[in-house]
C-alpha cells in the first residue's frame, strides 16, 4: 500500500499533478487557500487540510507547487507551516522561487531534521496531467532517492546537483530561454504581417529553416493564429521568472543584455495586455504599437 503525500498548492500546475499522483494509487492529503482549487477534489477520495502544518502532521513526503516565494516561505517555515509538522521529513519543492528562497527554506527545515529536493518542473499543464513533466532536480542522494519512485509517477527526472537551490538556477535559465523565443517569435510575426506576408506560410516556412523554435512550431500554431491565448501560463507569472533571474544574474555579477530587454518586453506586456492573460499574448503588445494582427485561417474560419 502506497503511503500517503502531501500536496500543498493545488492550483494550475499543482492540480493536475496531484490528480496524477491520485490516479497512479497514492492516497493524498492536501491544502490549498482557494476553494476554486480544492473543487476539482471533491469527487476524489483525499483529505483536506485546516493548514500547512496539519499536511506536515500527516505525510512524511510533502510536495508543495506554489505560485510566488513569499508564499513559499510562508508555507514552509511561516507560523502554522510546514515545518511546524512533525511527521514529515522530505520536503519537495516543485515551485519556481529561484535559488536564494531554496537555499533559505532549506537551511531552516534541515534544523528540522527534514531532507529538502528542489525539483521545479518544465512541461506545462498539459505535461503535467500526462506524466511527462521534467523535474529540474537538486539535493542529497539519499532524499533523492527516497523521492525518485514518487516522481517517476510525474515525468523524468533530471537531477542537476546536491544542493538546493541549483534545481532553481537551471529552471530560471530555461524559463529566460523559452521567454526570449516567444518573445522574439511575437515581434517577427507582426513584421511579417506588417510587411503583407500571410502568418500560417510564415510559419510553414520558418520551421522548415533555421529559425525555427518551440513558440514557431508549437505556441503560435496553437494559441497565437487560432486567437486562442489559452497555453496555461499567466503573464505575471512569466514576469516573476524573469524577475527571478535577472536577480540572480545580479547576484553572480553575470550580464545579461537581451534577457534584460525581454524582461521589459514582458512587464510592459503586465500592465498593457493584463497579469493574468496568458504568456501568448505578448504578441498583443506589439500588435497592438503596429497596427496589425497576426491571425490565422484557422481563426477567420472559427
Amino acid at each position: 500500500m502506497n503511503e500517503v503525500i502531501g500536496f500543498v498548492g493545488v492550483g494550475s500546475m499543482g492540480g493536475p499533478i496531484a490528480s496524477r499522483l491520485l490516479d497512479t494509487g497514492h492516497e493524498l492529503v492536501i491544502y490549498d487557500t482557494r476553494p476554486e482549487a480544492l473543487a476539482r477534489f471533491a469527487d476524489r477520495k483525499v483529505t483536506v487540510a485546516q493548514s500547512p502544518r496539519e499536511v506536515a502532521e500527516r505525510a512524511r513526503i510533502v510536495l508543495v507547487s506554489l505560485p510566488t516565494p513569499d508564499v513559499v516561505r510562508k508555507v514552509a517555515t511561516g507560523p502554522d507551516g510546514l515545518c511546524e509538522g512533525e511527521m514529515m521529513r522530505i520536503y519537495v519543492d516543485l515551485s519556481t522561487t529561484g535559488p536564494q528562497t531554496s537555499e533559505e527554506v532549506a537551511e531552516r527545515l534541515a534544523r528540522g531534521g527534514v531532507g529538502v529536493v528542489d525539483a521545479p518542473v518544465t512541461g506545462g499543464v498539459t505535461g503535467a496531467a500526462s506524466g511527462k513533466l521534467v523535474f529540474i532536480a537538486a539535493g542529497a542522494e539519499a532524499v533523492l532517492a527516497q523521492v525518485m519512485p514518487l516522481l517517476a509517477h510525474l515525468g523524468q527526472v533530471e537531477v542537476v546537483g546536491a544542493r538546493p537551490g541549483m534545481g532553481q538556477s537551471l529552471k530560471l535559465i530555461n524559463n529566460v530561454l523559452a521567454a526570449t523565443h516567444m518573445a522574439i517569435t511575437a515581434e517577427a510575426m507582426v513584421l511579417g504581417v506588417k510587411a503583407g506576408l500571410d502568418p500560417d506560410t510564415m510559419l510553414k516556412v520558418l520551421n522548415k529553416g533555421s529559425g525555427r523554435n518551440p513558440s514557431t512550431e508549437e505556441r503560435f500554431p496553437k494559441f497565437v493564429l487560432t486567437r486562442k491565448f489559452d497555453n496555461g501560463f499567466a503573464n505575471a507569472l512569466m514576469r516573476k521568472d524573469l524577475k527571478l533571474c535577472m536577480e540572480m544574474a545580479e547576484t553572480l555579477q553575470v550580464p545579461l543584455w537581451v534577457a534584460t530587454a525581454v524582461d521589459r518586453l514582458w512587464m510592459q506586456t503586465v500592465v498593457q495586455v493584463g497579469p493574468h492573460e496568458n504568456t501568448t499574448t505578448i504578441v498583443k503588445t506589439i500588435e497592438q504599437w503596429a497596427g496589425v494582427e497576426v491571425r490565422g485561417q484557422a481563426a477567420s474560419a472559427a
